[in-house]
């Protein structure tokens, strides 16, 4: 197929691309070196139209095929089960299991439950809740014989061997994850599970357990995790109660072995435990306390002991002295009374006045008395006080001192209360853990059935449509590579700018093919297609030199019946027809063919003037057409070779140059002949004619490299029995013509 690109293809098997030498200027031809380049599409069309017969064989052939598989096919039933896969599972107690609930950050999670939905451990769950490896029917459904102990002989399910019954679990697997598909539904949570059988029952039985199983595989999991997790746990709780309970004796040993008594502690929000008191530093708060108590006491009674002041007080504060200083400014009150009226000897106010006097004596005594039991009262006080601070400031000094010991010992009790604390909160953690686990895993799933599978009434295959479909599309794609393949080994030259493109030649001119009408009358009406091609040529041809059509030149081919004869004969009378005087010689000495379409007779000709007969113009016999002489080929000798090795084929071409103004040779075919190198040592230049779709591109290569070894000009290819329909483009199109078609023309 021409793909539109310019390439150059090679002459032999080592890739070395074909040079035919340089060739003369060229207008005409020059003028095709831009290559039109086709679409490529519009190439695939030709291809197509080309090999029409044998793409519509092969869809025919995948329509046959589709047609006999559908009819000869078994009917399947396929029965669908939907279900509900969520990302959150469902938690009746709100507590977390071994396995987290919330999925929705893992973006595998539905083509994970995709990939269990087909899994082999659920397919043989399936086989085993149903039974199917002990049940005949199943593989015979399935037209697959298990090959082992057969249920219908009367032999027991129980009479199974464990081997038999693996290898029949086995096969009915494989059988089940064949037929079975899942399908989720885009932009849903849903998925539908289909399972297709010969039997509808069986499809609607083993979607509906495929489904069930798939759920209870699910709580399984969750369960046998919570069941792993526990078990874990509850080894690691039994470690750490063994650490505890060690940690905790080693605190309580050396507490007792240093005799440090905790009253109180507290503990922060790290689970620290501080002692805040112990049973020391309680007795020193005591004691400190009664000690600053005893202190102030003997710093009073010192004070006391040693100030006036005190006994003025101690004597303010008696009742007795209190009493009779009232009594006596009450007499005293009285005594002013009556000095107001009377004179100081009146005998009541003399009375009065011993009475304050006995008053006054009264209150000295008991001033007296009071004042000498304060001061021995003070001295004994002060003696106690003093005694009681010594002994209370001895006890402080002693606590201090155990004190301080006990806080050097509480570092290595807090290093043991610190690992107590540790052990204790990782085991309250697991413990908590553990109740929560061991409630959590009851009856957590993500996964709901939402339509169960019915009982198909129809079967779901074989579709005849859609196999026919399937079918064409099969026979296209394999007439499509099959057209390929065909192209592409198919190393023939088909189009006329091929020539360029691969040959690296000017093109001359094509031939249409002509059909079924007469050459010689096609050549004759000068209306023709065949005549106007050859018209062409003969134009293009004057541009191949600088003094026009070339006075002499060979034509020949790769490989016989490529029309070179015929292109020979046609441009021999193409240019007799304009007046000149041209003659054909028929230089093809081992199959000739040019007396057919000339009409004359070959017992004389050519080979007796290379073997040694100078008379040529005994030899050249006048055509029916004015201007146009034909030397036939005479005896077929025999070894051309030897004939026109010599001098005398280049003679006589020099003596027929002054007499014809063209001398045209029809030539024998290049390849696996020495005559065309020898014969092109005579003339000016060599017209190559290629039959289209006829010699392999490596055979053309092959005979213009021999050409080109003999140091020989080509001008130029015509490409003969072209057949304008198959081109992928209307450059060599030859449907205008005076108004007369080539298949008008095939007719005549």
């Amino acid at each position: 197929m021409n793909t539109g690109k310019t390439i150059l293809l090679t002459a032999d098997n080592n890739s070395q691309s074909f040079n035919p030498g340089p060739q003369a200027a060229n207008p005409a031809t020059n003028s095709e070196s831009s290559i039109f380049q086709s679409p490529i599409l519009l190439e695939i069309w030709t291809v197509m139209r080309n090999r029409k017969w044998l793409i519509g064989a092969i869809l025919l052939g995948s329509l046959i095929l589709g047609l006999l598989a559908t009819l000869f096919a078994t009917p399947y039933y396929t029965a669908k089960t939907r279900i509900e896969i969520n990302r959150l599972q469902t938690n009746v107690t709100n507590v977390e299991g071994a396995q987290p609930r919330e999925l929705q950050h893992d973006p595998e999670f539905f083509q994970t439950q995709y990939s269990l939905l087909q899994a082999r451990s659920l397919a043989e769950r399936v086989a085993l809740k149903a039974n199917l490896a002990a049940d005949n029917k199943f593989f015979d459904a399935f037209a697959v014989d298990p090959e082992g102990r057969s249920l219908a002989d009367g032999k027991a399910t129980g009479s199974l061997t464990a081997t038999e019954r693996n290898r029949r679990l086995k096969l009915a697997t494989s059988i089940l994850l064949g037929n079975v598909t899942i399908n989720p539904i885009r932009g849903s949570k849903l998925i539908d599970v289909q399972f297709s059988s010969p039997d509808a029952t069986l499809s609607a039985k083993v979607a509906n357990i495929w489904a069930e199983e798939f759920v209870q595989s699910g709580l399984d999991r969750r369960f046998s995790a919570t069941a792993d997790g526990r078990q874990y746990l509850q080894e690691r709780l039994d470690e750490l109660r063994t650490k505890l309970e060690e940690s905790e004796q080693k605190l309580v040993a050396y507490a007792t072995e240093k005799q440090i008594v905790t009253l109180s502690s507290s503990t922060d929000s790290n689970g620290k435990t501080s002692p805040e008191r112990t049973l020391a530093a309680s007795d020193l708060e005591t004691l400190n306390s009664a000690l600053a108590q005893a202190r102030a006491d003997r710093i009073r009674a010192q004070s006391e002991a040693n100030h006036t002041g005190g006994i003025g007080k101690q004597t303010a504060d008696s009742p007795s002295v209190s009493y009779l200083q009232q009594r006596r400014a009450e007499v005293a009150a009285e005594y002013a009374k009556l000095l107001v009226t009377y004179e100081p000897l009146y005998p009541a106010a003399q009375a009065l006045k011993v009475q304050m006097n006995e008053l006054d004596r009264s209150i000295a005594a008991e001033k007296s008395r009071i004042q000498s039991g304060f001061q021995s009262g003070t001295q004994a006080g002060y003696r106690q006080a003093l005694e009681r601070e010594q002994k209370l400031a001895a006890q402080v000094e002693a606590l201090k001192d155990t004190l301080l010991s006990q806080k050097r010992d509480s570092i290595q009790y807090s290093i043991y209360q610190r690992d107590v604390d540790t052990n204790r909160q990782l085991y309250d953690g697991l413990l908590q853990r553990f109740k929560e686990v061991g409630v959590a895993g009851i009856g957590s799933n993500n996964v709901s059935i939402i339509d169960r599978a019915l009982v198909p009434n129809s079967p779901s295959s074989p579709n005849l449509f859609f196999n026919l479909a399937l079918a064409l599309l099969g026979g296209l794609l394999a007439a499509g590579g099959v057209t390929f393949l065909i192209e592409q080994l198919d190393q023939t030259l088909k189009d006329p700018s091929d020539v360029r493109k691969m040959l690296n030649l000017p093109m001359l001119g094509s031939i249409p093919l002509q059909g079924k009408g007469d050459i010689l009358e096609l050549l004759d009406d000068k209306k023709s297609l065949v005549s106007e091609a050859y018209m062409s040529i003969q134009t293009n041809l004057s541009f191949s030199t600088d003094h026009g059509v070339p006075k002499s030149f060979l034509m020949t081919s790769s490989r016989p019946s490529e029309g070179k004869s015929t292109s020979a004969y046609a441009l021999a009378k193409m240019l007799a027809r304009t007046g000149k005087n041209v003659i054909l010689v028929d230089a093809d000495l081992r199959n000739p063919s040019l007396h057919h379409l000339t009409g004359i007779l070959v017992d004389r000709g050519l080979s007796n003037i290379l073997a040694g007969d100078d008379n040529v113009g005994s030899f050249l016999q006048k055509t029916a057409l004015k201007n146009l002489t034909v030397l036939p080929v005479g005896p077929r000798p025999p070894n051309p070779s030897e004939l026109l090795n010599g001098d005398r084929f280049a003679n006589l071409i020099t003596q027929l140059l002054q007499q014809f103004d063209h001398v045209i040779i029809d030539g024998p075919p290049v390849l696996g002949l020495a005559d065309v190198p020898l014969i092109s040592r005579a003339v000016e230049g060599i017209v190559f004619a290629v039959e289209a779709g006829g010699s392999k591109l490596k055979d053309i290569q092959g005979a213009l490299q021999r050409i080109q070894s003999a140091n020989a000009r080509i001008f130029g290819v015509i490409v003969t029995k072209l057949d304008t329909e198959r081109l992928s483009y209307g450059a060599y199109s030859y449907d205008y013509s005076y108004g007369r078609t080539a298949k008008d023309l095939a007719n005549v």
